[in-house]
């Protein structure tokens, strides 16, 4: 069975990534259409930052960014991406607090940990294999996390078992606090999309066999 029909069977525990995360989310919008974005240095995350948590209170604790958003005005100063045209989001970005931690949404091992370093990269991140004889092999990936207190490769977690912690500025990449939560299949891995967050428009129709929404994957 594959991802994300999995998540209906009975029988199978599906836990929040983020326990305890209370009243309606605040929804951030990093699109081209967002005007905000042509009026602020992009790479001026402290200050995005302090504007988001000005947007968020008192009402919002917790928030999030869309899945497959075009991007344009937010990436228009990372060259390789403009030059791909790698605008459309293939993660949900999940807003919490710095140091929040992260839990396994299914039970997984670390497939891979690490630390890519540079602006606008993930800073310290998480790939988790899920694999079960019940269903098709997948991947979940966490981006912008603190690098000093990542998993091993290879390490075990059950589903709701803590397993990472978001990063501050110097850590995740020089962006406002939050995850980036991206669903890799075996073909996506294959074809590269642990390196890649955004594709470009070309890329759509085939999205769903590469990195499908990571929207059922998240529960509260």
């Amino acid at each position: 069975m594959k991802f994300p029909y999995l998540l209906y069977q009975q029988g199978l525990k599906h836990a929040p990534i983020f326990e305890g995360l209370e009243g309606d989310p605040y929804v951030a919008d990093l699109s081209a259409a967002n005007p905000l974005l042509d009026n602020i240095d992009v790479r001026d995350q402290k200050t995005y930052q302090a504007l988001l948590d000005k947007a968020m209170q008192p009402e919002y604790r917790w928030g999030f960014s869309g899945y497959l958003e075009n991007r344009k005005s937010l990436l228009r100063d990372c060259p390789q991406m403009v030059e791909e045209r790698r605008f459309f989001h293939l993660g949900l970005d999940i807003i919490v607090a710095k140091g929040t931690p992260l839990c396994a949404p299914l039970a997984a091992e670390t497939a891979e940990t690490g630390y890519e370093k540079g602006e606008g990269n993930y800073g310290g991140f998480v790939l988790l294999r899920h694999r079960s004889d019940r269903f098709e092999a997948f991947y979940s990936f966490y981006g912008h996390l603190d690098p000093g207190r990542l998993p091993p490769a290879g390490m075990r977690f059950s589903a709701g078992e803590p397993f990472a912690f978001i990063g501050d500025f110097h850590q995740n990449g020089n962006w406002f606090y939050h995850t980036h939560l991206q669903v890799i299949t075996e073909k996506g891995l294959a074809e590269g999309y642990l390196s890649k967050g955004y594709c470009a428009a070309e890329d759509l129709p085939e999205i769903n066999e590469l990195c499908p929404s990571p929207l059922p994957l998240f529960r509260r």
